[in-house]
């Protein structure tokens, strides 16, 4: 038999081949691997923790990270779904009917929504927690009758039917058990909810989102407004290009925030709505914050593209799904700190450090020697009894 360890290094380096797991069987070197059938049965168990093993992972990459960044830089949790499409599928089980809210058509399409969690420091970002959500009403196949109860695998598939605000605050309460620090939450529209974000505020963390123009109302001198109300009573930020307007308010709630309204690049002619719970930020430091967001799309887009997400292996199990996805979270993590590392000289350790104190010792030396070569220059216009006690005292330096 083969150990779990061994199988899950043999998947793990099987994009670094450029090959697939067909054509690496059939290759020359195709007797040295296990059949195809121990791969399969080893990412179709339901009883492996993947979830556990990201997580203690990620935090392991994320306290690394950490110790390289700024204390002052903000540390962000990004939370954003994406479509795990499933088109060509007709029995894995929990496939859906899923609606694409990225795309200007609105289109349907079979298979999950990809539920990610991720950290990122705006240089380097690394996934933390993810769930494929299904859906209970466009639902077309449920839960195998064959899975035990009491196995992880089993709980991830009854979670697969929650809705994402009812999961999002679990995910990040794991994210801050495992020791993983940041100061924000930064959410798209579609999770920028008051319920959200008053139990992502009850957490400890700040909530940084772009808001849509709902029902969702804001107290205001006792009124409750829409957000086209707020933006009409909102103070105009002068000499701020971009940045129209910003008011501080109260979510029917009762959580502070202060909204920040800049202008829609793509129709300059309307407005866009920046929420934050941190009324102390200003609407700059907002602004560049929420950009920060944009690292979880490049995720997505390297995911799906390099990293074959949802196209390696093809499987009817839910657990297959996990299993696989979480390998290719922990490809990226893993190429993501080797990025750092190349791109970081800070990351060289004792090295750069005492690089450093070289450098320091150098520039003292540089500074007395000017410092050394000034007083001599003044030794030429004094006379002779502070020229002497001058010299005497440079000698014993």
């Amino acid at each position: 038999g083969f150990t779990t360890s061994y199988l899950f290094h043999l998947v793990f380096c099987l994009i670094f081949h450029h090959k697939s797991w067909c054509t690496l069987l059939s290759s020359k070197k195709g007797d040295c691997y296990p059949a195809k059938d121990a791969v399969y049965r080893f990412m179709n168990h339901s009883k492996f923790a993947w979830r556990r093993f990201l997580t203690y992972l990620s935090a392991h990459a994320v306290q690394k990270v950490d110790a390289l960044t700024d204390e002052k830089r903000p540390k962000t949790l990004i939370i954003d779904d994406s479509m795990f499409d499933r088109n060509r599928s007709k029995k894995v089980e929990l496939l859906a009917r899923c609606m694409d809210h990225s795309s200007l058509t609105k289109r349907f399409y079979k298979g999950f929504r990809m539920l990610t969690l991720g950290w990122s420091d705006g240089y380097t970002f690394m996934p933390l927690d993810f769930t494929l959500l299904s859906s209970k009403n466009a639902q077309i196949n449920g839960i195998s009758n064959n899975i035990d109860k009491r196995t992880s695998g089993y709980k991830r598939r009854v979670e697969a039917l929650e809705s994402a605000p009812i999961i999002i605050p679990s995910m990040l309460e794991r994210a801050l058990q495992a020791g993983i620090s940041a100061d924000y939450v930064l959410m798209d529209t579609w999770f920028t909810q008051q319920p959200l974000i008053q139990s992502i505020v009850e957490l400890g963390l700040d909530v940084i989102g772009m808001v849509k123009n709902t029902n969702q109302r804001y107290l205001m001198n006792s009124q409750r407004l829409s957000l086209k109300e707020l933006y009409k009573i909102a103070t105009p930020v002068p000499d701020k290009k971009g940045i129209l307007r910003s008011i501080h308010t109260t979510m029917a709630n009762g959580v502070q925030v202060k909204v920040v309204f800049v202008q829609n690049r793509n129709k300059k002619s309307e407005w866009l709505a920046i929420l934050s719970t941190d009324c102390t930020l200003s609407e700059q430091e907002i602004i560049r914050i929420y950009g920060m967001r944009w690292d979880i799309e490049v995720f997505f887009k390297t995911t799906k593209s390099l990293l074959k997400l949802q196209k390696e292996f093809q499987g009817m199990s839910y657990d297959l799904l996990i299993s696989h996805t979480t390998i290719v979270f922990s490809r990226y993590i893993v190429l993501s700190w080797q990025n750092r590392c190349h791109t970081d000289q800070r990351t060289l350790g004792g090295i750069f450090y005492e690089l450093c104190d070289e450098v320091n010792e150098l520039d003292w030396a540089v500074a007395l020697q000017q410092l050394i070569e000034l007083l001599e220059d003044t030794l030429k216009k004094t006379n002779t009894k502070i020229q002497k006690l001058i010299k005497s005292q440079l000698q014993q330096w």
